[in-house]
């Protein structure tokens, strides 16, 4: 089968596309024949050693899949060759077929697509756990997203605004925020232009925010921190600037805050029926119309570094999918 491949760990041009053998399917997985496969910037930490998960090279990147279950391990119930899943692989999902734990995959909605389901699991999964069990938001509270322009802030935004919320969106550029606006955001900052803490606290009368949503960090995780309402709630999702703040602990006390981790996949293993329950809700919603997953670029499995290059850059609005042929 042909798959995206790290022989070391580097940039995403250090990949290289090749024919490998396809994974034997043990007791308690499923093999997937991948018909697309999400890219998420944990793929761009993975392949340069920096990610929680550290498979030695080589190995291929992609955290999630959509496709059809070409075999299933012993032990497996619930699922057959055929079924339409998607499936979190942490890795593997660049390639033509992918082996995952059973625990991991979920079928495919009738309503969705295999471009679509692909680029779900991580961004909307996330996001709704960081916002419904860590951050415990309201309705008619105040949600600060940054990054509101990417995967997972633009699911943020849309399911901010599904649980009741009033939701600024804070991103860079007029591209990104229009695409906040369209998925509900009721307030918008452009960082690159505006003060973030002028604004917040224009827009708040001064109060501040309830609930920060930040896969960012760095200079925009201490404006948020120092935007926050009594009893706020700053959820860390991630790092994408590539600076992991630090917290002046005398902040948290003083508004009587929170700071809260936020990782959904040991919540997936830790609670996997109130994360199956989350994706109930997800998959109703999305049947209904109410959450449109935007896709901003379908690309080949062999651009697959051009697509790793796009997020680091910062070039793109919603989620980026690799379709695999054949």
């Amino acid at each position: 089968m042909k798959a995206v491949v790290c022989k070391r760990f580097g940039s995403p041009d250090t990949l290289v596309v090749e024919e490998v053998e396809a994974p034997p399917c043990g007791p308690g997985m499923v093999r997937v024949r991948v018909r697309a496969a999400g890219v998420n910037f944990p793929d761009t930490l993975i392949i340069e050693g920096k990610y929680q998960l550290r498979p030695e090279p080589p190995f291929s990147p992609g955290a999630e899949v959509a496709g059809v279950i070409e075999e299933v391990g012993n032990g497996v119930t619930g699922f057959a060759p055929g079924d339409r899943v998607m499936a979190v692989t942490g890795y593997g999902g660049f390639a033509g077929q992918v082996v995952a734990d059973a625990a991991r995959v979920l079928p495919i909605p009738a309503t969705m697509d295999f471009v679509t389901a692909a680029g779900f699991a991580m961004t909307y999964g996330t996001s709704l756990h960081a916002l419904r069990q860590r951050g415990r938001l309201a309705p008619g509270e105040t949600l600060l997203v940054l990054g509101a322009g990417g995967g997972v802030g633009l699911a943020a935004v849309e399911l901010g605004r599904v649980l009741g919320a009033r939701v600024i969106a804070a991103a860079g550029g007029p591209e990104k925020l229009a695409a906040a606006r369209a998925a509900g955001a009721a307030e918008l900052i452009d960082y690159r232009t505006e003060s973030v803490r002028a604004r917040l606290k224009e827009l708040t009368g001064g109060r501040g925010v309830d609930v920060v949503y930040d896969p960012v960090g760095g200079d925009l995780f201490d404006d948020a921190l120092r935007s926050l309402a009594w009893k706020g709630r700053l959820l860390v999702i991630g790092f994408a600037s590539g600076r992991i703040p630090q917290i002046p602990a005398n902040l948290p006390l003083l508004k009587g805050a929170d700071v809260v981790g936020v990782f959904w996949g040991a919540f997936r293993r830790q609670e996997p029926e109130e994360d199956r329950r989350n994706f109930d809700d997800l998959f109703t919603w999305h049947a209904e119309g109410r959450l449109r997953p935007r896709v901003a670029r379908v690309m080949a499995l062999e651009e697959a570094p051009a697509a790793l290059n796009a997020l680091l850059e910062r070039t793109v609005t919603g989620k980026i999918v690799l379709e695999v042929a054949g």
